[in-house]
């Protein structure tokens, strides 16, 4: 007897541990961000993890692809969409769309099957694919235009060159 062609086999087990690790990943991230005091600037808040500057930032005076991300996810984990969309667009939908691919993710270990789709991977690239592109769109407007007013009415528009602090400097230590 021949298999029907959209009957997808079940989802082996380093498959299915995979997407576990990767909902706990993705958990996390909400977690240490909501952690996290967002950087009224939009960008920075990574600095309370110890992490230095943006190295970008910092040789070129302007934004990289990911500046203000974690400061997005921040403000999200905070129901603060509209200062989440102006510190980083792919950021805001990172974390938007992380709680549902979430839920998916243990659906579909659970289940052992990809729930709504043919394979787990269309879904998981289409996102990633999605977020690098919304990135790389919003950075361009940066970079190339200054100031961007994409976000929603009363908010404050997402920021051009990053106006980095300059380094205090412990003597003595």
């Amino acid at each position: 007897m021949r298999r029907h062609p959209l009957k997808q086999p079940p989802l082996k087990q380093p498959i299915r541990c995979f997407l576990l690790v990767l909902a706990a990943g993705l958990g996390g991230m909400l977690g240490v961000a909501r952690c996290l005091e967002p950087d009224p600037r939009g960008f920075g808040t990574h600095r309370q993890l110890g992490l230095g500057p943006c190295a970008f930032a910092v040789m070129t005076g302007r934004p990289c692809p990911s500046c203000g991300m974690t400061t997005a996810v921040a403000h999200a984990t905070r129901g603060r969409l509209d200062r989440a969309w102006n510190s980083n667009p792919a950021g805001a939908l990172l974390a938007v769309s992380s709680v549902p691919l979430i839920g998916w993710l243990i659906l579909c270990s659970w289940k052992r099957r990809p729930i709504g789709f043919r394979t787990v991977e269309g879904p998981l690239l289409g996102l990633l694919l999605s977020i690098v592109v919304v990135s790389a769109a919003f950075w361009l407007m940066r970079i190339l235009g200054g100031p961007v007013y994409l976000a929603p009415t009363g908010a404050a528009p997402v920021p051009g060159p990053v106006q980095l602090a300059p380094e205090t400097r412990k003597e003595g230590l």
